[in-house]
């Protein structure tokens, strides 16, 4: 594995200035960049000495269709186990799968966004990743932008969608946690789709990866000439979303002067952008995310606790998907539904022993993680279900733990049988249907009881002697 010092970048593109942006933007986290103009001269330096320190190779897509998945191959033959990232200007699913099945380990659309490429960069060669098939890939598909979309019945799942709901469609700002791909992204757009606000303006910002001065510029602008390189004044997204909602995804990425700052604006309601001799009245909202747990943060001195405060008002926490295992049928079902629809994939179900391969696995990258494993085994299976086969490497990494999720996954989503092969109370069943049916409809009680076949009032009844919380 190479060192962060040792890393080497293979770009192949024939447009100098985007070479020299790419260069920099990669130079940004350690990556050390070398540059050929066509799959030639990139093929000749994979042969040569300098060639085996390539790390990584990303190659503009700038000839088409055909062409392109042919050099795919041809590099992937000369480098099989480089990560082989391809640049393009279309967001096409199709170009995608075809640039999967040539070999791509992911793809990156323009124009590029500095912490996006610096991500699939990192991705692609972090140590120890699992091989082509657990690498996190971009999110390809449409998401849902309501609480009906939101696929889960889970009780700690339903408890942060009904806070969240309720949330929504107060005025307080929001503070949404927990662990990266579980789902904090869909749940602020939720919000924001759910909120007062829904047609005010809205902005997102990924904190992530972003200069300081450009983060400190974007959010609360500057005044021209206020300092060297502002030519002209730039009005900031505090000023923009007057009215509306800010997203701040990766909020404790904000540098620690600018937290203050954030804190003091929202503190106050008034903004002054950087050079600004006076400043003005703003009527903001703001939903923040993070990855960890900010009140611990801010016991150490790692986050600001003015903002923290601030942000808090209302705090849910996303759980991890091994938190809610009993979804992963439901969740699995729905985005097979959901590749299913993009061009150039058909439409897939998953057998017992996918499924209980699946759940055997204690997903660190969590529904994000999970979305991207089922859209590559989609991509490669030409068979119409899923089966342990179509995860190889998933099946290599968990070796003799492979069937700890058989029994599960021989109901679909409903545990029949016990550790001891004996079979599971009926109530116990029951409870795990009418999870099932909830999360299936979405929560739609009406529509649960229907297909149940039974009455409102009786769903209603068993949900509270067995137990069932319902946050719907």
């Amino acid at each position: 594995m190479a060192t962060q010092q040792s890393r080497v970048l293979m770009l192949i593109d024939d447009e100098p200035a985007q070479s020299r942006l790419l260069s920099a933007l990669a130079a940004r986290d350690g990556w050390r960049t070398l540059t050929v103009a066509d799959g030639e001269q990139a093929l000749a330096l994979l042969a040569s000495p300098e060639g085996r320190d390539i790390t990584a190779i990303l190659l503009d897509q700038w000839v088409p269709g055909d062409r392109a998945c042919d050099l795919i191959r041809d590099l992937r033959a000369a480098r099989p186990d480089a990560p082989l990232l391809m640049l393009t200007a279309s967001a096409s699913p199709r170009l995608a799968v075809e640039a999967m099945r040539a070999g791509a380990t992911d793809y990156v659309v323009k124009p590029v966004e500095p912490d996006r490429l610096l991500q699939a960069l990192a991705s692609a060669t972090r140590a120890g990743r699992p091989t082509a098939e657990l690498q996190p890939l971009a999110e390809k598909l449409p998401h849902p932008v309501d609480f009906d979309g939101m696929v889960g019945t889970a009780a700690p799942f339903r408890t942060a969608l009904a806070k969240a709901a309720t949330a929504a469609r107060g005025h307080a700002h929001v503070l949404v946690e927990g662990e990266s791909g579980s789902g904090k992204d869909m749940l602020t757009n939720a919000m924001h789709a759910a909120s007062t606000r829904a047609k005010a303006a809205m902005r997102k910002v990924h904190c992530a990866g972003m200069p300081p001065a450009s983060l400190e510029s974007l959010l609360f602008g500057h005044e021209q000439g206020a300092f060297a390189g502002a030519f002209d004044r730039q009005r900031g997204l505090i000023e923009h979303c007057d009215g509306g909602t800010l997203i701040l995804d990766d909020v404790d990425r904000i540098p620690a002067d600018q937290q203050e700052r954030l804190a003091e604006v929202l503190a106050t309601g008034i903004v002054r952008p950087t050079g600004a001799a006076h400043g003005f009245r703003v009527d903001l909202r703001i939903f923040a995310t993070s990855d960890f747990a900010l009140a611990e943060l801010a016991a150490t001195g790692g986050f600001s606790q003015a903002l923290y405060d601030q942000l808090s008002a209302t705090r849910i926490r996303m759980p991890a998907l091994r938190e809610r295992l009993g979804d992963l049928p439901g969740l699995t079902r729905y985005f097979l539904a959901k590749i299913g629809e993009q061009p150039g994939l058909q439409h897939h179900s998953i057998a017992d022993s996918g499924l209980s391969l699946l759940e055997a696995y204690d997903w660190p990258g969590n529904v994000r993680q999970l979305q991207a494993v089922l859209f590559r085994a989609c991509v490669f299976e030409q068979r119409e279900a899923l089966t342990a086969h179509s995860f190889p490497q998933l099946a290599e990494l968990l070796g003799d733990q492979a069937d700890r999720g058989e029994s599960r996954a021989r109901g679909l989503g409903v545990l029949l049988y016990t550790d001891d092969g004996n079979v599971r109370p009926l109530e116990e069943i029951e409870a795990d249907i009418i999870r099932l049916a909830i999360g299936h409809y979405r929560g739609r009680m009406t529509e649960v009881a229907r297909r149940l076949g039974i009455g409102r009032s009786t769903l209603y009844r068993k949900l509270s002697e067995l137990g069932i919380d319902n946050a719907a």
